[in-house]
Order: structure tokens, then sequence, then C-alpha cells
């Protein structure tokens, strides 16, 4: 259509925002079921995306707690006397335990090493003596009593050995849960034993769970002095010490741990600090972040999709309505905002129940797990944003599609 000049006397065919929002309203509520299943798209992606930002940013800050309260008070002592001496032998003293809960800050400290066992010294129990070969993959930890409450142990079943046990030397182990399956010890009622090797030790105690060192619920646990009377002492650079401490404690522990276990010879020691909190707990959420924002946008492309396709299936379904319009002197330009409006409104409701119902999820998920919910107010501001946005986008080609349409034919069909 030729643009009529205003010097003809006949004024240019004006579309304001009132006629676009009663319009896009009207064509809305023409056919509410599908409106509300075009936006039922836009609903799930914004509602993935809250939902989704709202659980990383609660998750990171549990993962904040358990780490102030694991990681950031454990310390971690090598031996490597034998890298500055080889006749050194093993670092530790035998009063290492002690030496180091003395210092002030620290909580419990114990000393460990993995025993190396011949190739003819499985672990076997007295129940299944004949399935020796099965067996011969279960680890021998060596270990003082204090690593037990370093590690945070707790039992299933039985008791630790304690003090007194690693004095004398007993033949006595504290096994893991997954050791008691496999060697079929179910209860310790009737005084089980096991061999390692030909070696009988009684079991005390069945690991039921750690916070820290997880092997233990996979490995035989006997005393030091009782590994060191049958094996030897460790090889070189196998022993450990597992320091626990309180809260903020574990920088000067780090500092002072060598000095008190071998004033004469601190350089014997490899003492590793906790990591920097603010550093793993960046990438920690860093991580979580570029994952969850991933899913959130494939979810909300696929609103988008569903958002056009239906839009373009009323853009055909509409072809004699918009010839009609066009005939009475709507402009290609008029019908592309009608149909970019009704889209943008689409996407704008979507977003504010889908923003809605993801604040519901991370509120509840948040309650279950007994978490504190997290949101970023940026997060919940910006979703209806979102949604609109998506809206718009998705009603792009429709609209043009709906511009494009000429009026003589579209009266025709």
């Amino acid at each position: 259509m030729k643009r009529v000049r205003r010097a003809s006397g006949i004024r240019p065919s004006v579309f304001g925002w009132r006629d676009v929002l009663s319009e896009s309203l009207a064509g809305m509520l023409q056919r509410p079921g599908r409106s509300a299943l075009t936006a039922l798209g836009t609903v799930l992606g914004v509602g993935t995306f809250v939902a989704i930002l709202g659980l990383t940013a609660t998750t990171s800050s549990q993962i904040d707690t358990r780490f102030n309260a694991l990681s950031a008070t454990e310390v971690t002592v090598e031996d490597v006397a034998n890298e500055q001496n080889e006749f050194a032998g093993l670092a530790f003293p035998a009063d290492a335990d002690a030496r180091i809960e003395r210092l002030n800050g620290v909580e419990h400290a114990g000393v460990y090493w993995p025993v190396r066992l011949a190739p003819d010294e499985p672990v076997r129990s007295s129940t299944i003596a004949g399935n020796d070969a099965a067996q011969d993959s279960i680890g021998v930890v060596a270990a003082s009593p204090e690593v037990f409450a370093a590690a945070g142990t707790r039992l299933a079943e039985g008791s630790l050995y304690g003090a007194y046990a690693s004095e004398q030397s007993a033949p006595v182990a504290v096994i893991g849960a997954g050791v008691a399956d496999r060697l079929g010890i179910t209860t310790l009622e009737t005084n089980p034993a096991i061999f390692i090797g030909n070696q009988p030790f009684t079991v005390t105690g069945i690991v039921a769970h750690t916070d820290r060192k997880a092997d233990l619920l996979l490995s035989v646990v006997v005393p030091r002095t009782t590994a060191e009377r049958i094996w030897g002492p460790p090889e070189s650079g196998g022993a450990k010490m597992l320091i626990t401490t309180r809260l903020g404690a574990a920088p000067q522990i780090a500092h002072e741990a060598a000095t008190a276990l071998r004033p004469d010879h601190p350089e014997y020691f490899k003492v590793l600090p906790p990591p920097d909190p603010k550093t793993l707990r960046g990438q920690v959420s860093d991580d979580l972040n570029r994952l969850f924002l991933l899913l959130a946008a494939i979810c909300l492309v696929i609103g988008a999709v569903g958002i056009a396709n239906t839009t373009l299936v009323a853009v055909l379904e509409r072809t004699g309505e918009i010839g009609l319009r066009r005939a009475l002197g709507a402009r290609g330009r008029h019908i592309t905002v009608q149909f970019l409006a009704e889209s943008g409104a689409l996407g704008t409701l979507g977003g504010l129940v889908g923003t809605s119902l993801g604040v519901v999820t991370v509120v509840v998920v948040a309650l279950i797990r007994d978490w504190t919910p997290v949101i970023h107010p940026v997060t919940a501001a910006a979703a209806p944003a979102i949604g609109w946005a998506t809206g718009i986008v998705a009603g792009l080609y429709p609209a043009w599609r709906a511009a494009r349409i000429q009026p003589a034919e579209a009266l025709r069909r």
C-alpha cells in the first residue's frame, strides 16, 4: 500500500500503546487455553532458572558450612625424614600424639600409615577361611588410638581400641563396614577374629561412618605399636599424622607442628595446612553456577521454541483477521507490534508465575533438608524480565510473517 500523504486530508492510521495493550489482551483472552499452554513453556524455563540458581546458592552455602567445619580444621603432617637423611627411620616419636595435643587449639591428633603386606598375607576371616584369595585387596592401616577421634569415627557396633591396647601391642583390630561385609562378619557378639596372614586379631569394633578418611571404611585398622612389632616400621614417607583443630587455629598449628614433634629436626616433616577457604569456595561456586546456568538456558530455549511455535500457528489461524486489519489501514509494523506485544505479555506472565514457583521450590527443598534458603534478589527481580525477553525473541519470526501477509491474499482465504 502506498503511504497517503497528509496533504490529501486523510490522516495515516495510528496504533497507539493503548490499542496495542487492548488488542494483545483480546488476542490472548480469545483462546485462553492456548495462551496458558503457550506461557507454560516460559513458566517452566523461568521457574527452572530461578530454582536452579536458588538451589545453587543454597547448596554453596551448605558447602561453605561443611568446609569450615571439616577442611578448615584439618592439618596433615607427612614424614619426609628419609629425604633428609636415609638413616633417619620413622620420624614420628612414640609420644607424637601427646606432643601435638598439648598445642593450644588442637582437638585430636593421631599417627597412621598403610601396612605393606607380603603376597602370602591376605586378610581373611575364620568364618570363610576357604576364600582367602578374594580378600587380598583389603588394606591394613596402622593407627594410634587418637586417629579415630581425629577422623570423626562413628561405630556400628563394638568399641575402639584405646591407649592400653596400644601400650600392650595387643592383637586387636577395628574394621570398616565394607570389610565386615566382605568377611561375612555380621555381629561382634561371637567375638569374631580375623587373620592377617597367620596373625589372629580380635575384632573390637565395626566403623559405620567417618567425617574424614573415608578409606577407614574399607580397611582393617590395628594399633600402631602392634604393626611395628609384627611388620616393622613403615616404609619411607608412608607415615602421616592427622590433626584436627578448633576453627581458626589450623594455620597456627600448621606453623608449630613440626617443631613440637621434633625440635631437633623439624625439617623431617612436611606440614600440609588447609587450603584457602575463599579460593575453594569461589571455585566450587563458579563450577556449580556454570553448570546450572547452562541447564537453565536450555530450559529457556525450550520455552522460547514453544512460544514461537504456538505464535506461528496463531498467525496462520488469524490470517483473515490480519488481512482485514491491513485492508482497514493497519500497517505492517502495526501487525508486528501487536504480535510482539502478545508474545511479550505471555512471556512476562510466564516469567512471573515461573519466578514464584522457583522461589517456592527453593524454600521447600531447603525446609526438607533443614537448610537456610538463599536466593539472590537480583535473580528474583530479573526473572520476569528474562521471561519477557524470551517471549519477544520467540515472537520475532511469527510477527515478521504476520507483517508480510498481503490484505488481498488474506481476504481470499
